[in-house]
């Protein structure tokens, strides 16, 4: 039956990857990547030849149409991201939504996510949690960190090495510098480590060592 994969792929260590994601993107008519070079090398690597076109936040909103004719004339499409699940802070969202208002059947499989592992790996609680993504880079960014001041929840964050810095600083200005904190980066790669300890000290941590590689921050929620 044609429908909409939403395959997660590997976010760093390429044996992450289930051996029911891989048959779907052999099987799939077509497979939307946000980056096609970078999707590249993983089809590559796992020999799939399915034919692939670009499906990125730049353009989603003009090819959601054609995407969603061509699954109701019966294909089988895919959509994978550069990293990780499709939709989670990766384009997504626009074509599913469009799927489940016109009929269309989605089927998101399990897999990779970079915030999960993160947020079991900080020691602090996972029962409940709060996921933020990226903060508002500028417009709307002191609103959110205020309404986030009072938020009891274990709180997730994505952030990116050169905004870190500026990140945590704005986290000791509006949570409180003794606030717990995780800093989860390169997860599953070959330098993968995670710091914690208080907000001021995972911030002079890296004031003294600049982070590499993507980020994913874990901040204790208000008492």
């Amino acid at each position: 039956m044609a429908k909409l994969y939403l395959v997660p792929t590997p976010i760093g260590n390429l044996e992450d990857i289930t051996l029911r994601a891989i048959r779907v993107l052999k099987q799939a008519d077509l497979i939307l990547a946000e980056d096609t070079r970078n999707s590249g090398k993983l089809l590559k690597h796992f020999e799939i030849s399915t034919q692939m076109h670009s499906h990125h936040m730049h353009n989603e909103h003009k090819t959601v149409d054609t995407v969603v004719q061509r699954i109701r004339n019966g294909e089988t499409i895919a959509l994978i991201s550069d990293a990780g699940t499709p939709a989670i802070s990766d384009p997504g969202f626009l074509l599913v939504r469009a799927c489940v208002e016109a009929g269309v059947e989605v089927d998101c499989l399990p897999g990779a996510t970079a915030f999960v592992p993160a947020l079991v790996n900080s020691g602090l609680p996972n029962d409940k949690f709060i996921f933020e993504g990226f903060l508002p880079v500028k417009k709307g960014r002191q609103t959110r960190l205020k309404l986030l001041a009072e938020e009891t929840r274990t709180m997730v964050f994505y952030e990116s090495p050169h905004k870190l810095l500026k990140t945590l600083t704005h986290f000791t200005e509006y949570f409180g510098a003794e606030r717990q904190a995780s800093v989860s980066r390169e997860i599953t790669k070959l330098h993968e480590e995670t710091i914690r300890g208080t907000i001021a000290e995972v911030l002079q941590h890296y004031t003294n060592k600049p982070p590499k590689g993507e980020l994913v921050v874990i901040v204790e929620g208000k008492k």
